[in-house]
């Protein structure tokens, strides 16, 4: 009966753990959206100074076309 008990507790401590270890995975996964946001960014302004088109940019990104806009005019780009 003992050896359940342990058994089930320790079970239980590894299950926190693992908790704490996921988290602090997703915590540094986290970490890295902003700069792979400003990678996107900074990659969607350069394809569209080389002529790509703005429609293209929306169906490569998953992006609609008002947040392409808006970053684009962040990155200097106006409208057509």
């Amino acid at each position: 009966m003992l050896d359940d008990l342990e058994a089930a507790t320790r079970a239980f401590r590894e299950a926190q753990a693992a908790v704490g270890d996921a988290e602090q995975a997703l915590a540094d996964v986290k970490a890295k959206v902003p700069q792979a946001r400003e990678r996107l960014h900074a990659a969607i302004v350069r394809a569209a100074k080389a002529g790509t088109r703005q429609g293209e940019i929306v169906a490569v990104t998953g992006y609609n076309r008002e947040s392409v806009r808006r970053i684009l005019r962040a990155g200097g780009v106006e409208a057509d």
